[in-house]
């Protein structure tokens, strides 16, 4: 089968939205990206992300394929999981302290940069409004997050999450706890606790 055919192949296999570095890890070389967006077969939306011209673009999955270390967090995070109306104007996104922010806050990102041993407390797979997969924190750790960064997010924000999450049958108060004595704020979440129970 010609290289080209084979990308073709991999586009559909992949919704329509490619990276170079999944072209080469299937033996194609770049320069076959090149010959299909002369071609106006695909578009290049960002640095190493194709997508087909068909393909609703997919913020969210895009920054997620340019940047495989950032978790959405926060407010992008309450979006994701149904916990806020408010579409963010800025992606909210966390890092592993010693992480390069400079492009991200080039790109108005709004990034949190956490302790190396508490970044993967949490981390889930969620799906899009398009039906992609893209990395964020579970319900929990959510909660916590935007509990601890406070002082940074509107209160009612805050408040309208907090009770849509006490309010939801598949709320996990255990792991709520453990994750708020990891990241030393079970006073701050014992208060809200009791005042929403």
């Amino acid at each position: 089968m010609l290289p080209t055919n084979k990308l073709r192949n991999i586009i559909k296999e992949y919704d329509g939205i490619i990276t170079t570095n999944l072209v080469e890890q299937k033996g194609i070389h770049r320069e076959y990206l090149n010959s299909l967006v002369k071609s106006g077969e695909i578009e290049r939306v960002s640095h190493g992300v194709y997508i087909s011209p068909d393909v609703w673009e997919d913020m969210l999955y895009i920054n997620q394929l340019k940047r495989e270390k950032m978790i959405y967090s926060h407010e992008t995070a309450l979006y994701l999981h149904d916990l806020t109306d408010r579409d963010p104007l800025n992606y909210v996104v966390t890092v592993p302290q010693g992480y390069n922010l400079s492009k991200l806050k080039e790109e108005d990102f709004r990034v949190y940069s956490i302790k190396k041993e508490w970044f993967d407390l949490g981390i889930i797979t969620k799906e899009t409004v398009f039906g992609n997969e893209v990395r964020t924190y579970d319900i929990e750790r959510t909660i916590c997050d935007i509990l601890r960064a406070r002082n940074k997010i509107d209160t009612t924000t805050i408040s309208d999450s907090l009770k849509r999450y006490f309010s939801r049958k598949d709320k996990d108060l255990n792991k709520l706890m453990k994750y708020a004595k990891e990241l030393k704020i079970e006073n701050i979440i014992q208060t809200y606790t009791e005042v929403l129970l």
